[in-house]
């Protein structure tokens, strides 16, 4: 199969729901290949951590409509924060992410950054991923006493709290985040298609 054929079998593959959710991430039978994502965060320079990530059905359809389809690709792609206790869901989205995850929005009780900072990843070349490790966004964290912080997403707009446009993938990381005025969050993530 060309590289055009695998496209198309993949599209109708997941059309017609031809895949299984695994917790490696999205597995497609007929070609043996596995979708999956990862985010990676640090504090101050520290040790990196890494968390798998749930795509939403909401990311997928958006992914499957710009690659195959005729929708345009998104300006950017954008992180945001959240200290809420739920698991990310397939059923989230972007109209709903900012009130379902608790997205932090405060400029005083979060990070210094008008907007959601930018995911800016390089180009995959021949390697079977794409992510930002190489320019991680670097978040200035802003509080009075400490912030918790129990995940992390990956949207198309930068308006913090905004309900618009698409939520790509979103992860609740194994235990909260906590941070104190000034500390240095370093975030990245990669999203990889592995046979």
């Amino acid at each position: 199969m060309n590289q055009a054929q695998i496209k198309r079998a993949l599209a109708k593959d997941f059309s017609d729901e031809n895949f299984d959710m695994t917790e490696d991430g999205i597995y497609f039978p007929n070609h043996g290949i596995v979708a999956s994502g990862i985010y990676i965060d640090r504090t101050n320079g520290g040790e990196w951590e890494q968390t798998s990530n749930l795509v939403t059905k909401e990311g997928r359809i958006a992914a499957l409509d710009t690659y195959f389809g005729t929708k345009v690709k998104p300006s950017g792609l954008y992180l945001a924060l959240f200290n809420g206790a739920a698991a990310p869901a397939a059923n989230w989205t972007a109209a709903n992410f900012a009130a379902t995850a608790g997205e932090i929005v405060s400029l005083t009780e979060g990070f210094n950054s008008a907007t959601r900072p930018a995911y800016t990843p390089a180009d995959a070349t021949d390697q079977e991923y794409i992510d930002n490790f190489s320019s991680v966004a670097r978040i200035t964290i802003v509080t009075s006493n400490e912030l918790t912080v129990t995940g992390a997403a990956v949207l198309t707009s930068s308006a913090r709290g905004g309900t618009t446009g698409v939520l790509v993938s979103a992860a609740k990381f194994a235990a909260a985040r906590t941070f104190q005025n000034g500390d240095i969050y370093e975030l990245g993530y990669r999203i990889s298609f592995t046979s």
